[in-house]
């Protein structure tokens, strides 16, 4: 299910991640523990796609048979794009400087018009060069993103320590985003978001904003949202913290359920001991890496 070897994390000069090897299978609950500060979220992160890897020959990162690097670009010479778009941006910011200063010094004869069409076409020529590479390089960057970004909402749930709930939009409505953005009928979508509601409690609340929940059903309808799209992989940040100990307690047997009903496979990142416990498997990390 998810496969990922020898993936690196650098901010500025600091090693976040160094190397990490992982391998999951479907339909498996993971848990990741450690001290803060250890890489446990980094590497959540990064598996879930919201972030990316140091570019690194020897790194992959599959999900469901899925290349997700080769999805965001890393594997195709990522790092040569990006160093030549610095170098034309660059390159381009001088030839405007150097132009200004050529209009400026012969200022008297373009008003006299004594320049030609050749003259002015030598001129304007590399500013449509550049407006040709730019228009090209954000087209072709868009489009990677879409992919990225279709590949994420169709395959992949999250659920944060907090909800992210948007307020002014009901239980229902919450839970529907994920399902709209992907592209689907708004029938068909709330039919199905009222099931889940309805499977975790909360027939008698998707009228009700964020505000009128309590913190366990706010969770409740962020793990609703995460199913929408009847994803493969579940990933989830502290998912009980902000919970009191009853509510966090009905969370974790709550995704044990899901994943006994639906057959989804769960990484959760926790501090929770007792969670940790539970998972079929506790991975610990220790100083960017996971220990054996």
């Amino acid at each position: 299910m998810i496969h990922a070897k020898n993936i690196h994390k650098f901010y500025d000069k600091l090693e976040v991640l160094k190397g990490v090897d992982l391998h999951i299978k479907k339909g498996e609950i993971v848990s990741i523990v450690g001290a803060s500060g250890a890489g446990k979220t980094t590497l959540l992160q990064i598996l879930g796609t919201l972030d990316k890897p140091d570019h690194n020959p020897d790194s992959s990162l599959t999900i469901n048979g899925k290349n997700v690097l080769e999805l965001q670009n890393i594997k195709n010479d990522n790092s040569n794009q990006e160093k030549a778009f610095k170098i034309i941006t660059w390159l381009g910011a001088f030839y405007f400087v150097l132009l200004a200063v050529f209009v400026l010094f012969f200022r008297s004869k373009i008003e006299n018009d004594i320049f030609g069409y050749g003259t002015w076409a030598v001129i304007l020529a590399p500013t449509l060069l550049l407006f040709f590479y730019y228009s090209r390089y954000f087209k072709k960057k868009s489009k990677q993103d879409k992919v990225l970004s279709d590949f994420r909402n169709l395959n992949l749930g999250f659920i944060f320590q907090f909800h992210q709930l948007l307020p002014e939009f009901t239980a229902l409505e919450n839970v529907c985003i994920p399902a709209h953005i992907a592209g689907k009928k708004t029938a068909e979508t709330e039919e199905e978001a009222k099931k889940l509601l309805n499977y975790l409690g909360l027939s008698h609340r998707i009228n009700h904003k964020p505000s009128e929940l309590s913190g366990g059903e706010q969770q409740r309808v962020a793990v609703a949202r995460a199913l929408i799209n009847k994803p493969d992989v579940i990933f989830a940040d502290e998912p009980s913290g902000n919970l009191d100990t009853h509510s966090a307690e009905n969370l974790h047997q709550l995704f044990f359920k899901l994943r006994d009903e639906f057959g989804q496979t769960f990484v959760i990142v926790t501090h929770n001991e007792e969670l940790a416990n539970m998972a079929d498997r506790k991975l610990v990390m220790v100083d960017g890496q996971i220990s054996n």
